[in-house]
């Protein structure tokens, strides 16, 4: 009988120095979880899963967007989604790859279904903001959050291919990357879609827009929204919430979530754009949401992650932004000393704004 397509780990694969065919990474996936350090078990604990007959496997989705919720995923459309990674980016066999993301989720473990599937020789390092700090080795091919990515400017030179996702990549970051030679790519992607389906280019010959991966195709709904069918990593088609302008027949441009749409006196705003517009007068994190407004059904209300703030100098600010129209000024500015988060280390809108109302 055939092997499974997701036994067939490549000959060039190595972790963290070390060659590994299919037994052997049971044995190895077998003693992270009995002796490893507490970031290693769900490393094995995702090899003995990989390594299994059984041809999914669960994950959990981030929580960004509602209550996390466990999936199952194909074996087979993972290793689908590490072959359209690999021909996008042109990654090859021996190639290095660095896994510094918890392997709780499902980038951290798509790291690993790449490298065993695409040959990359992959190291691993325990998750922290400061991925880069202690080492000293030039790396192909990088996954990283903004935050990790933020504190580790300084030695991005080391790599060659980065990408960037878990939450999205503010203007300030967007500016310092633009004087790295690094290869530097924003994704876009869910737990559903096995990680990223489209890149979008931040630096070296920037793209406004992302691009879909191979064998994937995009459309719009009644809402606007994007609509994803990906029969190599996905079952039926996806309809997402996200509010996407197509520019071509595999590029859209990202707009903003329609469930945060905010009704203001009959004008539609969407935070995310506006966000956008602010982020050159505020430092801290913060987001734009909507509250119960008597005259205007929903009022536009900003949210700052601050002990305290001047609000009225903070607006003074921001109504001289050129770019931001007057029904995108805020009604109102709340200071929070800190925003809870999802268990990704995302901003937990839903739950700041029940503490607010």
């Amino acid at each position: 009988m055939e092997n499974p397509i997701w036994h067939n780990i490549h000959p060039q694969f190595k972790l963290n120095g070390v060659s590994y065919e299919l037994e052997d990474l049971k044995e190895i996936g077998y003693s992270l979880v009995k002796e490893g350090e507490p970031f290693e078990v769900p490393i094995g604990d995702f090899i003995l899963d990989w390594t299994s007959d059984l041809p999914t496997l669960e994950v959990l989705t981030s929580g960004s967007t509602g209550r996390p919720k466990r999936i199952a995923l194909k074996k087979e459309h993972m290793v689908n989604s590490a072959m359209a990674t690999g021909d996008y980016f042109q990654l090859r066999p021996s190639q290095s790859a660095l896994l510094c993301l918890p392997c709780t989720g499902i980038a951290g473990k798509m790291m690993l279904v790449r490298a065993m599937t695409l040959g990359l020789h992959l190291d691993y390092v325990e998750p922290s903001s400061t991925p880069l700090s202690s080492s000293n080795t030039n790396y192909d091919f990088v996954a990283m959050v903004p935050l990790q990515v933020q504190n580790s400017l300084n030695k991005l030179d080391d790599v060659q291919t980065l990408i960037i996702g878990g939450a999205p990549v503010d203007s300030n970051l967007r500016r310092k990357l633009s004087e790295v030679s690094t290869n530097v790519f924003e994704t876009y992607g869910m737990t559903e879609t096995i990680t990223h389906i489209a890149v979008k280019r931040i630096n070296n010959d920037p793209k406004p827009y992302f691009e879909t991966l191979p064998n994937i195709n995009i459309a719009v709904d009644g809402r606007e929204c994007l609509v994803i069918d990906a029969p190599k990593i996905s079952e039926g088609k996806i309809v997402t919430n996200d509010v996407v302008e197509l520019v071509g027949d595999n590029q859209f441009k990202w707009l903003g979530r329609f469930d945060s749409i905010i009704n203001s006196g009959g004008v539609k705003l969407i935070p995310e754009e506006i966000e956008k517009k602010l982020n050159t007068v505020i430092q801290s994190r913060f987001f734009i949401a909507g509250t119960p407004d008597e005259a205007l059904g929903q009022k536009l209300i900003l949210v700052i992650e601050a002990p305290r703030v001047d609000a009225p100098e903070l607006l003074k600010k921001i109504k001289r932004l050129p770019d931001l129209n007057k029904y995108e000024i805020p009604k109102e500015v709340y200071a929070l000393k800190s925003f809870v988060e999802t268990g990704s280390g995302k901003v937990h809108r839903k739950k700041i704004m029940e503490q607010i109302l």
